[in-house]
């Protein structure tokens, strides 16, 4: 089962563990992910004016790059690029002008014509895969993993482009249950991390985290997993402010569903752990869940 796949600027820098993790459980599970022969940063945000359609050249543009693989689809890992090529695509399928002003512009571009989907890999694995065959190919279920997952913005939100239900999504909470986890949910789980406040506001995004963070250790969690690299970088690497803001804060690992998809499957060699801010190894070796301990 093969899909044209998008990685996007991140997952070749900062996340390449989401990246390696993604690649090698999909191939376990016999999706190949096949990547774009030349692709472009997807703007990394959607645009908030509609009528600037400048911002709509790159996304589009990618949707061009899968269109000439000559299949219908196009995944990608990254809630951020999954977010802002879903919309545009949304924008330009509504509007024919605009699609064809974009097509005019990229007049040494085949003409994109709408066709292609764009799908985040948690679609395919529940969709495509169905977690009930994801089950069945757990060697290491992950018994006694108090998991908390995270959804922030851009996988639920707006609902046109949203993955799941925006009001009660399910979909990651569906896959570690299959995994064999204990799955901790808080009402925290679809607030924002504080995305690019991070660069010049540090001190908002390390109260996000600690907030996000410790809603779910006091509903028993003990592990946080998200599908954004940006989430990942706030609510992992901004502990380290938070601990300052908050001294008695517990630090608390957070990690990407397809780390904990890896450990279900026993390849240990694609976790990428050692990345981390808040190192989940000990942790985990602990609970027996790594390194055969």
């Amino acid at each position: 089962m093969k899909f044209p796949y998008y990685p996007g600027c991140t997952l070749k820098a900062q996340a390449k563990n989401f990246e390696i993790s993604a690649l090698t459980t999909c191939a376990y599970l016999g999706i190949e992910l096949e990547e774009l022969d030349k692709w472009n940063c997807c703007g990394t945000v959607y645009s908030l004016a509609t009528d600037d359609l400048m911002k709509q050249v790159a996304p589009i543009r990618v949707l061009i790059r899968a269109m000439e693989k000559g299949q219908n689809e196009l995944v990608t890992l990254c809630a951020m690029c999954y977010n802002t090529l879903a919309r545009a695509n949304l924008l330009v399928r509504a509007d024919e002008e605009k699609m064809e002003k974009l097509n005019c512009f990229m007049d040494d571009e085949p003409d994109y014509d709408g066709s292609v989907r764009v799908l985040h890999l948690l679609q395919v694995l529940k969709d495509i895969i169905g977690f009930e065959i994801i089950m069945q190919k757990v060697v290491r279920p992950l018994k006694g993993l108090r998991v908390s997952p995270y959804y922030g913005c851009l996988l639920i939100r707006p609902k046109g482009v949203a993955i799941d239900d925006p009001r009660d999504p399910r979909i990651l909470e569906d896959l570690l249950s299959a995994l064999g986890a204990d799955v901790i949910g808080t009402p925290e789980r679809a607030t924002c991390c504080g995305s690019y406040l991070t660069i010049d506001r540090k001190e908002v995004v390390a109260d996000n985290a600690y907030r996000i963070i410790m809603t779910s250790v006091e509903r028993g969690a003990e592990l946080l997993v998200t599908s954004c690299p940006l989430c990942f970088f706030n609510l992992d690497s901004r502990q380290k402010e938070a601990k300052k803001l908050h001294p008695e804060m517990k630090q608390v690992p957070i990690v990407y569903f397809t780390q904990l998809m890896a450990l279900a499957f026993g390849l240990e060699d694609s976790l990428g752990f050692e990345s981390h801010y808040v190192d989940p190894r000990p942790f985990l070796k602990e609970k027996g869940l790594l390194g055969g301990s």
